[in-house]
């Protein structure tokens, strides 16, 4: 499974940044695209994206590690959703790493496509460092 890994100096201490990683209501804050978050828990919670010509999309998520303030994770649940016809697994991690000038932000994405993506990875390398290069952003915006 190929990963797609970006990072970024932000001038907050990791504990800052923590608080907003574990908290899933924050999302719409940082993350692209996510204009609000249902059903949260710390384990499990739902995006209700919206694409670039305005469809809501809803997606599934759940927790699969928290090592505060270090380490951060989750995948998409795909089963049933449209979602599944073009990615067998999708997964996210982000780690936290006190640095000279603030923290050490990696964001990673591990992707593993099925059906015709699978003859254009390209497409979606290139969606996902945007995804994360913004996400990225965001975080800064919010906790630098």
């Amino acid at each position: 499974m190929p990963t797609i890994r970006v990072n970024r100096t932000i001038s907050a201490p990791p504990e800052r940044i923590w608080k907003v990683l574990a908290d899933p209501y924050s999302l719409p804050r940082w993350w692209p695209r996510v204009n609000r978050v249902e059903g949260a828990e710390p384990e499990s919670w739902t995006h209700l994206l919206f694409t670039k010509k305005g469809r809501g999309i809803r997606a599934d998520f759940v927790r699969t590690a928290a090592e505060p303030p270090v380490r951060y994770a989750w995948a998409q649940q795909l089963d049933g959703t449209p979602f599944a016809r073009f990615l067998v697994s999708a997964e996210w991690e982000v780690r936290l790493a006190p640095g000279a000038d603030g923290t050490e932000v990696t964001l990673e994405l591990r992707q593993k496509l099925q059906g015709w993506s699978r003859f254009a990875p390209f497409l979606f390398r290139r969606a996902g460092r945007r995804q994360l290069a913004e996400a990225l952003e965001g975080l800064d915006h919010i906790c630098g």
